[in-house]
C-alpha cells in the first residue's frame, strides 16, 4: 500500500476497483484520489483491500527549458484566472496558476509551435464574478503597453468563463484604434480531465493572435467536439450554457472566423485587419455608477426609487420590442417611476431580455409612451454589453449633453445592421 501523492494507483474495495492519482490526504483513515474526470473522491482505508501502484509520479525537472524560434511571431500572455492557466497539485487535488512560460510550455507545449511567449503578466488571480472595473482597466493598460510594442504580434488573454463577455465588452470599449488582435479565451474544464477544452482552446487563440483579424474577441469551442474553435466578436457575445465547451455563442451577429487546429482560418464576417503602423490609445474610464435591472410580471415598480440617489445611469432588460410592465393599476405602472428617475437626472435604456432580436418601441403605445419619457432603445445590444457601454459613456463628463447619440453610436460593433441567426 506504499505510494506517494501524484503516483496513479489502482484501489480495490469490496464493491469496485478505482483507478486514479493519489493525492495527499489530511485524514489517514481515508485515501484521496483524482478520478480520470477530473473529480476527486475519498475512500475510507478499511474499505479497502488493495491499492496497485501502476505509475510513480514522474520527478519534476529542476529547470524546464525550450528554445524561442527566430521564425515565430511574439505574443505576451495575460493570466488573470481560470482553468486554462493552472496546473493539479497533487498534495491538494486543488490547483495551481501558471505563470511563467516554462510552466506554459510544460503543460501546453503545442502553443510554441504557434508563437513565442515574451511575457506573462499575472495582475491579478480573480474568478470572473470577483471582478470589477478596476480590474478591466488593470488588463487594458497591459494591453495598451504590450500592443504598442512593435515586437508584439497580439495579446492572448486567459480567464474565468462565467463574465468572461463582461471583460470583453469592457476591452472593446477601452482599447481605441485597435491594429493588433486581443484574444480572450478560456476553459470549461480543467486540464486534468479528459475532456479538457483548454488544449484546443489556447492553441486556436495563439493562432488568432498571429492572424490578420485586429479585434477583441473570444476564442474557444465551436461545438462539442474538438475539431475547430470559433473567435467570436466581444460585443456580441455571451455564455449560453453553465457546463458544455462551446458555452459561448454569437448572439445576432456572425463569429469572426472559424479557426482549426492545423492553423488553418476561415473567415466567416468582416473585421478590422491587422495594421504595421499605429498607435492603440487607451480609454478606459468608467463610471460605476450605474444598473442592470431585469424586469418580470408583477414587479413593483417601486424597486426604481432605490435607483434615484444612487445611480446615474440604469439599463432595463425590457420583454418584447421595448415592454416593460405597465398595468391599469398603478403599483404595476412603471411609466411614472420611469418618468422620475429620468427627471432626476437618471439615464435609462432599453436591451432586450429575449437577447435575440431589435427592439422596435414604436409599434405599440406602452413603447412609444417610454420614448416621449426619455428612454433610450438600444436594438439589439446585448444587456451585459449595453451595461459596460453605459458606464463607459457616463465616465467621458464632456458628452453629457450627447448620451443619446453615444449609446447609439456604433463603437465596436454592438449593434448590428442586419441580424444574423
Amino acid at each position: 500500500m506504499k505510494y506517494k501523492a501524484g503516483d496513479k494507483v489502482k484501489i480495490s474495495t469490496v464493491k469496485e476497483d478505482i483507478e486514479g492519482t493519489a493525492l495527499e490526504s489530511s485524514d489517514p483513515g481515508i485515501v484521496l484520489v483524482k478520478l480520470k474526470t477530473g473529480y476527486n473522491i475519498g475512500v475510507k482505508r478499511e474499505d479497502i483491500h488493495n491499492i496497485q501502484v501502476q505509475r510513480k509520479e514522474k520527478k519534476k525537472e529542476t529547470e524546464i527549458k525550450f528554445k524561442e524560434k527566430k521564425d515565430l511571431p511574439y505574443v505576451d500572455i495575460i493570466i488573470t484566472g481560470g482553468t486554462i492557466s493552472s496546473r493539479v497539485d497533487y498534495k491538494t487535488g486543488a490547483v495551481k496558476w501558471v505563470t511563467k512560460p516554462e510552466e506554459l510550455f510544460q503543460f501546453y507545449p503545442e502553443i510554441f509551435d504557434i508563437v513565442n511567449v515574451r511575457e506573462i503578466h499575472v495582475p491579478f488571480m480573480k474568478a470572473s464574478e470577483n471582478m470589477s472595473s478596476k480590474d478591466w482597466k488593470k488588463i487594458a493598460e497591459i494591453c495598451e503597453k504590450s500592443l504598442n510594442n512593435k515586437h508584439i504580434t497580439g495579446v492572448i488573454i486567459t480567464h474565468g468563463t462565467d463574465f468572461l463577455h463582461y471583460t470583453s465588452s469592457a476591452l472593446s470599449f477601452f482599447l481605441r484604434d485597435l491594429h493588433k488582435p486581443v484574444v480572450l479565451t478560456y476553459a470549461q474544464r480543467s486540464s486534468d480531465r479528459a475532456s479538457s477544452d483548454a488544449a484546443l482552446n489556447l492553441k486556436c487563440a495563439a493562432l488568432a493572435a498571429r492572424s490578420n483579424i485586429a479585434e477583441v474577441m473570444i476564442v474557444g469551442h465551436e461545438n462539442e467536439n474538438d475539431s475547430c474553435c470559433l473567435a467570436m466578436p466581444g460585443t456580441k457575445v455571451r455564455k449560453m450554457h453553465t457546463s458544455k465547451r462551446d458555452a459561448f455563442k454569437v448572439i445576432n451577429a456572425k463569429p469572426l472566423a472559424r479557426i482549426f487546429p492545423d492553423g488553418k482560418i476561415d473567415e466567416l464576417s468582416s473585421y478590422n485587419p491587422r495594421a504595421n503602423s499605429g498607435k492603440v490609445k487607451l480609454d478606459s474610464v468608467f463610471n460605476d455608477k450605474i444598473a442592470l435591472l431585469k424586469v418580470f410580471p408583477g414587479q413593483d415598480p417601486e424597486i426604481l426609487d432605490s435607483f434615484i440617489h444612487k445611480y446615474e445611469g440604469l439599463v432595463i432588460e425590457a420583454s418584447g420590442l421595448g415592454h416593460v410592465p405597465m398595468s391599469e393599476e398603478a403599483k404595476h405602472d412603471f411609466l411614472p417611476r420611469i418618468k422620475k428617475a429620468i427627471d432626476n437626472g437618471i439615464v435609462v435604456c432599453m436591451a432586450p431580455q429575449t437577447l435575440y432580436g431589435r427592439l422596435d418601441p414604436l409599434v405599440y403605445s406602452p413603447g412609444r409612451n417610454l420614448v416621449k419619457a426619455g428612454v433610450i432603445f438600444l436594438e439589439d445590444m446585448l444587456p451585459e454589453c449595453a451595461f459596460i457601454k453605459l458606464g463607459w459613456v457616463l465616465a467621458h463628463t464632456n458628452w453629457k449633453h450627447q448620451i443619446k447619440e453615444k449609446m447609439l453610436e456604433n463603437f465596436a460593433k454592438e449593434v448590428s445592421d442586419r441580424l444574423e441567426e
